[in-house]
């Protein structure tokens, strides 16, 4: 033991030997539990918290408000863990694969095999201990595959005893609540804290239908689809062979939503050095002489919201928006989509910050809103244009994206030409007449006739020039 004097003569031990064996201990846990069990393959995506800069803006947009998928919200809130609803849904599975004589033990044996590369996808450690991590995996996959992925399809029936639809809910689990079903799509879908890694469900599914050709990926995919289809979010219909596989639930939905055109480094140096600013507003682009046009979801190519493009030159032309239908959950998947993003940059990209940085910048004013309502690029049923105009402004709150960078901002370019056009003078002039008179009606009409008048003036004065010139005098 050693023993240090502090300044008022007070002595301090300090066991030397035991604190170098308690710190021997916690070394050699992590390094077990970050190889243990862990099968080759990487995780895709990592679970983590929601920094605190963007969550104080905004908690219950990450928060489940119906049920927990996952460690963080079944510590934080275990009345959310819904383990009866979940216990039916385990029940189904194992009922759907009796067919080939899979035993609960198969289930609980594959899932421990995953557990350290489970645990490692997330960014944090949990106190749970191995028996109580795999339980709750099981449990939740087979309540995703159940009411997502279509396990037990051949089991349920409607009312009047025929198989039931595709993406049916069993009763037990939602029925017709069609609140209830909402909620647990948000809450299994939109959250970035509110997931299991996707190879979980493979798993369960691979053991479930093993004769099945369908995948996981597959079931999931038809699902994630028609959700962002019927919200107009995307058209995209990507191969999970294009795709790969996904790393949760909200990565299956990030990767429908892509540009189609990506603004990549080309060999014009002094345009990928210059710097952007901020985008400037709707009205500004407007009084600039940018018109503003409204692009349709699975139409001329556009596949997602972020088919962003600038028609035209010089600053001037046509920005051409695919219209953003606005309701209740739509900041919610934006702005958990942008946590997934922040997270892993390197797998997910920056693609969905960058639109939302420009939408936000764009729209941040109730005029801003009012315009871009008139011109079809929003549409929204919010109580006025001021209050969607206030949540544009939040919606970027402690979010870290670098503009500058073409290969993380596919939008520099369009931004850049943007820009140019309103460094134009002629263009900057004409903005200042809109701004200073065309407002007026009477002003404008008086404008142009002074302006028809001053014309008529000139062209007299050459016209007597013309003809002194032909007289010779």
């Amino acid at each position: 033991m050693v023993v240090h004097q502090g300044k008022a003569g007070d002595a301090h031990g300090v066991d030397i030997d035991s604190l170098a064996r308690q710190l021997r201990e916690e070394l050699a846990v992590a390094g077990s539990s970050s190889t243990a069990s862990q099968p080759t393959g990487g995780c895709p995506i990592i679970i983590a918290e929601v920094g605190s800069l963007t969550r104080n803006v905004d908690a219950a947009e990450y928060d489940p408000h119906h049920v927990s998928i996952g460690p963080y919200h079944r510590i934080r809130n275990p009345d959310l863990a819904k383990d009866d609803e979940k216990i039916r849904c385990l029940d189904a599975v194992l009922s759907a694969a009796s067919g080939a004589a899979t035993a609960l033990e198969d289930y609980l044996d594959e899932i421990a095999r995953l557990e350290g590369r489970a645990r490692s996808c997330y960014a944090h450690s949990f106190s749970m201990d191995s028996n109580e991590f795999v339980r709750m995996l099981l449990l939740d996959g087979c309540y995703l595959l159940v009411r997502f992925g279509d396990v037990d399809a051949g089991r349920r029936t409607d009312s009047k005893g025929a198989p039931a639809a595709k993406g049916a809910t069993m009763s037990a689990a939602g029925g017709g609540d069609m609140l209830k079903a909402v909620a647990v799509v948000r809450d299994v879908f939109y959250l970035a804290e509110n997931q299991i890694p996707f190879f979980v469900l493979d798993k369960i599914h691979q053991l479930t239908l093993s004769e099945s050709t369908v995948s996981a990926a597959d079931a999931m995919a038809g699902y994630a689809r028609k959700l962002l289809w019927t919200q107009q979010y995307s058209a995209a219909t990507p191969a999970v062979a294009e795709m790969g596989e996904p790393g949760n639930l909200l990565h299956l939905l990030h990767m429908h939503l892509k540009p189609t055109i990506h603004s990549s480094r080309t060999s014009d140096k002094v345009t990928v050095r210059r710097r952007v600013g901020r985008w400037q507003t709707a009205t500004e682009y407007h009084l600039a002489g940018v018109r503003f046009k409204s692009r349709s979801i699975g139409s001329g190519g556009v596949r997602s919201i972020l088919d962003v493009k600038l028609d035209g030159g010089g600053g001037g032309g046509t920005l051409e928006v695919p219209k953003l239908n606005i309701d209740a959950e739509t900041w919610r998947l934006l702005r958990n989509l942008m946590a997934l993003e922040q997270r892993n940059p390197e797998v997910a990209g920056s693609h969905v910050t960058a639109y939302c940085v420009f939408v936000s910048q764009l729209a941040c004013t109730a005029g801003d809103v009012e315009l871009l309502s008139r011109r079809g690029v929003v549409s929204h049923g919010l109580g006025n244009h001021g209050e969607v105009a206030a949540l544009f402004s939040d919606l970027c709150k402690g979010v870290v994206f670098s503009a500058n960078d073409p290969d993380l901002n596919y939008l520099k370019a369009i931004c850049q030409a943007l820009e140019d056009g309103s460094r134009c003078r002629p263009r900057q002039w004409m903005a200042w007449l809109r701004r200073a008179h065309f407002r007026n009606p009477w002003v404008a009409v008086g404008l142009a006739a002074a302006m028809g008048l001053v014309c008529a003036m000139v062209q007299a004065v050459y016209s007597v020039l013309s003809y002194r010139q032909r007289a010779g005098w």
